[in-house]
């Protein structure tokens, strides 16, 4: 089937008017931004999973393309092309997006909605969760299992703990690609080694460099042997990984570090009660987490307002969705019983903007519907 007649097929279904009725009594604009995106952004912000499934092409500048494997970037990528680009803004989307899915159809409709400029950052995060919650219903699927987190109390554990960059893009890499924290952890907690390195000289060359005086050296190296990767691995990536290499001949991350991160990890269940253990845990560890706890207390507030049953929300300090560009609150709607695949999925954003050539940082948050299992469970609840 085209895209055109997917988009038609979508267009006649029942569901499609609802929800799409919804999101425009919520205030939010239809968008439809193009299929052939520029592939740099996705290549760069996107999570490791959307990454290594594009469909690329280049066309005859050279320029390297994709189709739109998603619909957050290239919707954020029109506003910011927009005469409204700053001023609040909201846009409801839905279309036909493509990625490598094995075993699966590779185009495949995708809904949604992102909401840009609003300085409300709490109340707009409870109402993405609400307006995902109409989503659901608009499906017939009311069953829902409410998952989420916030990597912003995890970014600002890491900056309270004071730890090396080099750690600390580590464990938010970690972090961002579901790896287990956990053993990594260990890894780091473990003592150096005295075994030599071929790359010695490098190692004690960097210590105590930070990342652009990193990235230079290795440039520079790149150079003088007249190439610009190693093994695939960009520049950027090796200096990183030298950079690494040399903090951890410095010593190890310190026991104590280790011992705050894995109790703030091990935080969940419902959010009033994470925001008890959190703050015992900063009051404990004595550091100052309180600008993102009060957020996320706050943003619970919101949602309770919104008719959000709180208690039945589940919460965990080490959830999160496993895309880069994620900033603060995430979440996942599952048909409960069905813990692999989410039907609606999204959270808060606000470091896009600036990476997508804004002058000012701009705040956003929205969600991704996914059609196909919404479909797929609502024709089995109805049957």
């Amino acid at each position: 089937m085209t895209a055109t007649a997917t988009s038609n097929a979508a267009g006649s279904a029942a569901w499609a008017d609802t929800l799409l009725l919804s999101f425009a009594q919520a205030g939010y604009v239809r968008a439809e931004p193009a299929i052939l995106q520029p592939a740099e952004p996705f290549l760069d912000l996107s999570g490791e999973d959307i990454r290594k499934s594009l469909y690329l092409t280049t066309d005859l500048s050279g320029e390297e393309l994709c189709l739109r494997p998603d619909l957050t970037i290239p919707v954020a990528r029109d506003y910011l092309a927009s005469s409204r680009a700053g001023q609040p803004a909201g846009f409801s989307y839905l279309g036909p997006v493509f990625r490598y899915r094995s075993g699966q159809a590779s185009e495949f409709l995708q809904a949604g909605i992102e909401s840009f400029g609003r300085q409300d950052r709490a109340a707009a995060d409870a109402e993405m969760l609400a307006l995902a919650l109409e989503a659901t219903a608009a499906f017939g699927v009311r069953d829902v299992e409410i998952r989420t987190g916030d990597v912003a109390l995890f970014n600002a554990l890491l900056d309270a703990l004071d730890l090396y960059p080099v750690w600390r893009r580590r464990l938010v890499k970690d972090f961002n690609r579901k790896i287990s924290l956990e053993k990594d952890l260990e890894k780091l907690a473990a003592a150096t080694t005295a075994t030599r390195s071929e790359y010695e000289g490098v190692l004690a060359a960097l210590a105590g460099s930070d990342r652009k005086a990193a990235l230079a050296f290795v440039t520079d190296l790149m150079s003088i042997a007249g190439t610009t990767n190693v093994g695939g691995r960009t520049t950027a990536e090796i200096a990183d990984r030298f950079l690494e290499q040399s903090t951890l001949k410095g010593g190890a991350l310190p026991r104590e570090a280790i011992a705050v991160l894995k109790r703030f990890l091990s935080i969940a269940g419902n959010p009033d009660d994470a925001v008890a253990e959190l703050r015992a845990l900063t009051t404990d560890a004595k550091l100052d987490l309180s600008a993102a706890v009060d957020q996320f207390e706050s943003r619970v507030g919101f949602m309770a307002a919104r008719g959000i049953d709180v208690k039945q929300t589940r919460f965990s300090t080490a959830f999160g969705r496993g895309l880069d560009y994620y900033t603060g609150f995430e979440f996942e709607l599952h048909h409960r019983g069905n813990g692999a695949e989410p039907l609606v999925a999204g959270g808060r954003y606000d470091g896009l903007m600036t990476q997508l050539g804004s002058a000012e940082p701009i705040p956003a948050v929205g969600f991704s519907v996914w059609v196909d299992a919404l479909t797929r469970i609502g024709r089995k609840v109805g049957a």
